[in-house]
């Protein structure tokens, strides 16, 4: 059975020089992995993190990894594409989903909310550095276990004021924080703790690593 489908790339893993596992999340079927033949149709390009592709599933019974083809990208992400920060906090963010969405995880608002904040980021020219943690906290808010700032204490008592404010605030508000990139740091780890504590996950995000090094 063969069906369109929209996706959008949380991580790509190469198996050979001619084809990849891609790991999506759709819509329908939640965060799911995916075979891909690499080449001249299908440039490596399109699989950058949080791309939003459309793309051909080749359902196969008999196994769990399907096969997509004819793919194409359904949206530029040409402000995401154009700036070494937002392709930084993309790489992020898609591994963040990646390690707390578990496989075969489905729901629709999941996905429609990753696709809007994607196409928000890439549609703000400045001011975005605090986005990342807006959207750890709106995430937590999806899982099904919205934090409050009185919750995130046990995790770290230093930013009470600014945890109220991404918890009880609008993207406006949180990125109009006045805050350094040391605090960003500090305060993307009580929340990337936070998750894993509700998800009974230890995850390590390495991309927070570059985030670090880009908003000193």
């Amino acid at each position: 059975m063969t069906r369109t489908a929209e996706l959008i790339v949380l991580n790509l893993t190469k198996i050979k020089d001619s084809a990849a596992v891609v790991h999506c999340l759709s819509g329908e079927w939640g965060r799911r992995s995916f075979i891909v033949s690499t080449g001249r149709t299908s440039p490596m390009s399109l699989f950058l993190p949080l791309n939003i592709i459309e793309a051909e599933v080749i359902e196969n019974k008999r196994s769990d990894l399907w096969r997509i083809r004819n793919i194409k990208a359904t949206e530029p992400l040409s402000g995401i594409r154009g700036s070494i920060a937002r392709n930084a906090m993309t790489l992020f963010i898609s591994e963040v989903l990646f390690r707390f969405l578990k496989e075969g995880q489905s729901d629709n608002g999941l996905y429609l909310w990753c696709r809007k904040s994607i196409l928000c980021l890439d549609s703000l020219e400045s001011g975005y550095a605090s986005f990342h943690l807006h959207f750890l906290v709106e995430l937590a808010g999806i899982l099904g276990f919205a934090p409050s700032a009185g919750e995130l204490a046990p995790f770290d008592e230093r930013y009470g004021d600014e945890l109220k404010i991404l918890c009880e605030g609008t993207l406006a508000e949180a990125l109009a924080l006045p805050l350094t990139g040391k605090d960003r740091n500090e305060i993307a780890g009580i929340l990337l703790r936070y998750l894993s504590y509700h998800t009974e996950s230890d995850v390590c995000i390495k991309s927070l690593k570059v985030l670090r090094e880009l908003f000193i």
